[in-house]
């Protein structure tokens, strides 16, 4: 099993920075993809941004120029650094892995709340 945890969340306001960790434990292999998803209230589940072992990133469109995940191999943590944040991207952030034989897993979510 993989187990992730994510950190960094909380309340900023239009405009503001935060940065998201999340550190996977367990059983990891090495081939894998880590990102960060959103959900608000309503909504569904939507991505933010990927990035594989390899250092490829993809960004939703929402997102691109303002957020930056970047990842530390060797600590097997993930990091969502968000700047020029804005209400909309008020939402629960979570923390997602996939391997090689594409098994899934997700974090607990950590609040981001950005208020005008």
């Amino acid at each position: 099993q993989v187990q992730l945890v994510e950190s960094g969340g909380g309340l900023v306001q239009a405009g503001g920075s935060l940065r998201l960790s999340c550190a996977a434990s367990g059983n990891l292999f090495r081939i894998n993809t880590m990102g960060w998803y959103r959900q608000s209230p309503g909504k569904q589940r939507e991505l933010v941004a990927t990035i594989t072992n390899g250092g490829s990133t993809n960004y939703a469109d929402s997102v691109k120029g303002r957020f930056t995940i970047s990842r530390d191999n060797a600590k097997n943590t993930v990091f969502l650094q968000m700047i020029s944040l804005k209400p909309e991207d008020t939402a629960v952030y979570y923390c997602h892995r996939r391997d090689e034989l594409g098994r899934g897993s997700w974090g607990q979510g950590t609040q981001v709340t950005v208020s005008s």
